[in-house]
């Protein structure tokens, strides 16, 4: 029963002594790293992709099961999931690490108890729950998150930024004592050079009837950050994509499957784009997750929060040089949502917990520390 267990050992262990032990900081070949999000997407789509049952109108608002089946829905889950996500299960899988299956042993999950987004995104930057973050307006945060930490540091400073669909994480990351470059929500870009396509961008951002008030569509995100990264060329880098959560609110699971789709191929984007550019090739780490799960079940999938069982299940991917290529773990320490803000920073040579002890470890696995 523990020979996949053993065989991830041993993996570990050889590619440690190929990478000259990536516990030693100056061994670390990543130099920049990019935190993904993609709102309320969860682990049962990730691992098990669509789930048949909710492909109806009934109880996914589908009006076209034939047709959403035909696009995401093959022989085994392993192929399903492949077809909605394929960079995760082609790129991801094979040359990094993913957490979260709860069928094999692996688990992730929020420790706040609310599951809901600004705790969580709290969580997840800070390292640690706080009761304090107790609804989506609780305003600025008060606590200092791991990207405005790294930009105090002179080697970071200045290169540190966020962008996000859902326009409250101008709060998240306390913009005003913070420092680091935001772009959320409808908000216009800021940039030093306005080029033609962020002109045509900032054009059709103004004219766009907004469907959400606070979160624009994930598309624009993309193409502003896309025009983002050349320019200012960030070494921290956060990216926050919406629409997952907002389809599943809105009980469309058919637009639910194919903004994680599209989220996939968002990832993939970013990912090709960075290794072209020198700066980044063979030098970038992506650390991948979301802020919540939602319910189990087909009465209550559309949903998260205190009272709804399964919404404090999350998943974690990491793709990078130093993380070693186990690809889908089984049988796995329990991973925790607060994990995530140490990992970004001991990827990149930091000891974020001896400034915030209150912080979860990094994983271990992922970063070869465990500081």
């Amino acid at each position: 029963m523990m020979r996949n267990g053993k065989l991830g050992v041993v993996v570990f262990a050889a590619w440690l002594l190929a990478s000259g032990s990536a516990g030693a900081h100056s061994n670390l070949r990543t130099r920049n790293v990019v935190l993904i999000v993609s709102d309320g997407l969860r682990w049962q789509e990730v691992f098990d992709g669509p789930e048949v049952g909710v492909m109806n109108n009934q109880s996914g608002g589908v009006s076209d099961p034939g047709g959403l089946r035909k696009e995401f829905l093959r022989q085994t889950p392993e192929e399903s999931r492949q077809a909605l996500m394929p960079f995760f299960w082609t790129v991801i899988a094979r040359q990094g690490q993913l957490y979260g299956n709860r069928a094999k042993g692996s688990t992730a999950q929020v420790s706040n108890g609310l599951k809901f987004s600004y705790p969580g995104y709290n969580e997840m930057l800070v390292g640690y729950p706080d009761p304090r973050i107790n609804r989506n307006g609780a305003g600025p945060n008060p606590n200092v998150t791991v990207f405005e930490w790294l930009n105090r540091m002179s080697e970071f400073h200045g290169r540190v930024a966020a962008f996000a669909t859902w326009s409250v994480f101008t709060d998240i990351f306390n913009g005003e004592r913070s420092g680091i470059y935001i772009y959320a929500g409808w908000n216009p870009v800021e940039a030093r050079k306005l080029t033609p396509k962020l002109a045509l961008l900032q054009e059709l951002r103004a004219t766009t009837p907004q469907l959400w008030e606070g979160n624009i569509y994930d598309s624009f995100l993309q193409a502003s950050l896309k025009e983002h990264i050349p320019a200012d060329r960030p070494r921290v880098l956060f990216v926050g994509y919406g629409e997952t959560d907002e389809w599943a609110h809105s009980g469309r699971y058919d637009l639910y499957l194919r903004s994680a789709h599209h989220f996939d191929q968002f990832v993939a984007d970013l990912w090709n784009t960075m290794q072209s550019l020198r700066q980044y090739k063979g030098k970038t780490t992506f650390v991948i997750t979301t802020d919540h799960g939602r319910g189990r079940t087909a009465a209550d999938w559309k949903d998260h929060g205190r009272d709804i069982e399964g919404a404090e299940e999350v998943w974690i991917a990491v793709l990078g040089p130093d993380t070693p290529p186990l690809g889908e773990r089984a049988r796995t320490a329990p991973a925790t949502q607060g994990q995530v803000a140490a990992t970004v920073a001991a990827l990149l040579g930091k000891a974020y917990r001896q400034d915030v002890p209150a912080a979860a470890p990094p994983l271990p696995d992922a970063t070869g520390l465990t500081h």
